[in-house]
């Protein structure tokens, strides 16, 4: 596992107007890929049935998949399931061939929440925002960077950016928040 201070403190980042931005705490974070023959042990050993359509997600409560491609998936952990998910892949490795990355340090997450969180994404977003079904997500860019979109509720996202880009997205959120709340 990579250990890496987190520079980023979680907590409110915007906490009052339509829309509230909040940065989550750290999780364990990994990228999986795989051919479609190997998904049910993989979803196996890590205890979640691995979405086979674009955009569709899987939760068991400690941990989660989002599918991003036709062999790929973001898998989400609680920092302390870490070493138990790496260890139940490599398990498996010899007859479910996959690749298993740990990718926690790469980004950090931000919830978007509120009345017009959804209106908010539209900025710099070219997605059409209300296409991605509460429970789905996707990756997609907001001002020419690469993100992962997760659509938790109606009016409640989560962004996962790369941390070299973070700064900059969270800003642009920021400065849409400062709009949205003016009129």
């Amino acid at each position: 596992m990579t250990v890496l201070t987190h520079a980023f403190t979680p907590g409110p980042i915007v906490a009052s107007g339509p829309v509230k931005l909040t940065l989550m705490a750290p999780v364990a974070r990994f990228s999986l890929r795989l051919r479609a023959a190997n998904i049910p042990a993989v979803s196996m050993a890590i205890g979640v049935e691995l979405p086979i359509t674009v955009g569709e997600r899987a939760s068991n409560g400690t941990t989660e998949a989002i599918c991003l491609g036709p062999d790929e998936w973001m898998v989400i952990a609680k920092s302390d399931n870490t070493d138990t998910l790496v260890s139940a892949c490599a398990d498996i490795y010899a007859s479910a061939t996959h690749s298993l990355t740990e990718v926690s340090a790469r980004e950090i997450t931000v919830r978007i929440e509120g009345d017009r969180a959804a209106e908010l994404l539209t900025i710099g977003c070219p997605r059409d925002i209300d296409s991605i079904p509460v429970g789905g997500g996707c990756r997609t860019v907001v001002d020419g960077v690469t993100v992962v979109l997760w659509r938790d509720e109606e009016q409640s996202f989560r962004m996962d950016i790369w941390r070299s880009f973070a700064l900059h997205v969270i800003d642009l959120l920021c400065r849409g928040c400062k709009e949205l709340a003016a009129e």
